[in-house]
């Protein structure tokens, strides 16, 4: 099997699955996070997204209460 065979099966299989392993919000964060470590992103950039990301967690959170009531 060649390598770039392999790739594009990883590559399927990360982009059919990427929603169960983790948010596409989260991974925008930890791409952040670890462009802010590599010093490509500025701490205010870094917490733009941080702001960003947790606003609108935020929000889907309340809809998902409000649409389906809270649940213990």
């Amino acid at each position: 099997m060649s390598e770039v065979s392999v790739m594009s099966k990883v590559k399927a299989f990360l982009d059919r699955n990427v929603e169960q392993f983790i948010s596409r919000k989260f991974l925008a964060w930890l791409t952040a996070t670890g462009l802010c470590l590599s010093s490509v992103v500025t701490s205010e950039d870094w917490v733009a997204v941080t702001l960003a990301y947790i606003g609108t967690q935020a929000l889907v959170d309340a809809a998902v209460k409000w649409k389906h009531g809270h649940k213990s």
